[in-house]
């Protein structure tokens, strides 16, 4: 099941490009997301734009494409006044603006003799629990006693089966805090017997630990005896924790690396704000993307607060190094 991705990892030099904050470029070209459904709100009102902004990532030299759906579930819809019937059908729209915009890109490289990219993977983004609550425990891990592992996959199952049925390359589970979503993303995959392989991140604010403060000795152990799971790593976490973790879990599981941090700023789930704080610039994700790479990591990009121009300055880095 991993053939894929490991293919469009050897195709690329060894160390394969993510693309950066689809909701931070979103904003960039005029897109007001300043609501529940966050950067799911353009798969009703921008759907245009997502497409131009897969396209731009594409052109920086993004490899693995992430779709619109990381806010995008069902009862976020539903709380919305969005049918079950309709936000099926945009979860639909999150894959196929993805593909579509893959597949235009490629067909004008067609046209490129002695072009260097890989046709780009897409992979439908999972956000976590904690994404659709909207109040920031997507990095806390601490959505309270009433959850329980029973309540974790029916909240994700549909989403996923809808997902999937729409034909990506490829599942990304995001911002995943804690152990018990951990196990419910597991199960999930085998419950449904999916069929094509999936990629799972963790937020972390420490850089020792999950979200939720419990070790990523347990998270892993319980993706290492997942054969559907072929990435494992961290996402939407300040840039200098990165190195130490690649570190860590290498010694923790024999998965594909995935990393893809925030700029560096923080984000204030009660007042809706980043904060400021030490951040990245273009440059210097260019410089430690091929620290990461030496370090292990075989999947690497941005996320939140990142742009075209960081991806472009990791694949440049990247490419020139390979």
């Amino acid at each position: 099941m991993a053939e894929v991705v490991e293919e469009l990892i050897e195709r690329a030099g060894g160390c394969a490009v993510i693309d950066g904050g689809l909701a931070t470029r979103l904003e960039e070209r005029g897109a007001d997301i300043n609501h529940p459904l966050w950067s799911a709100l353009c798969l009703i009102n921008d759907p245009h734009l997502i497409k131009q902004v897969h396209l731009e990532y594409l052109e920086a030299g993004a490899d693995i494409i992430v779709t619109s759906s990381y806010q995008a579930t069902l009862p976020g819809f539903l709380s919305n006044g969005i049918s079950k019937e309709e936000g099926e059908l945009l979860l639909q729209r999150s894959v196929k603006l993805a593909c579509e915009a893959r597949d235009t890109f490629w067909e004008f490289l067609q046209r490129m003799p002695g072009h260097r990219h890989s046709c780009a993977l897409v992979a439908a983004s999972v956000g976590s629990y904690g994404a659709y609550l909207a109040d920031g425990s997507e990095y806390s891990g601490n959505y309270g006693p009433d959850v329980s592992l029973e309540k974790l996959k029916d909240f994700h199952r549909r989403r996923l089966q809808v997902l999937v049925e729409a034909g990506p390359d490829m599942l990304a589970f995001e911002t995943i805090p804690n152990k018990l979503e951990t196990q419910a993303c597991v199960e999930l995959l085998h419950e449904e017997n999916i069929k094509i392989p999936s990629m799972i991140c963790f937020s972390s604010v420490d850089g020792e630990h999950a979200a939720s403060g419990e070790s990523f000795h347990e998270c892993l152990d319980l993706l290492n005896k997942c054969d559907k799971v072929c990435a494992v790593g961290i996402n939407c976490t300040p840039p200098h924790f990165i190195e130490n973790l690649i570190h860590m879990f290498l010694k923790l599981s024999r998965k594909i690396i995935a990393v893809y941090p925030n700029s560096g700023e923080v984000w204030d789930g009660r007042t809706k704000k980043w904060l400021h704080s030490t951040c990245f610039g273009d440059k210097e994700f260019g410089s430690y993307a091929k620290r990461w790479q030496e370090a292990g990591a075989k999947l690497i990009g941005g996320c939140c607060r990142t742009t075209p121009s960081t991806v472009a300055a990791i694949s440049n880095a990247l490419r020139k190094q390979s």
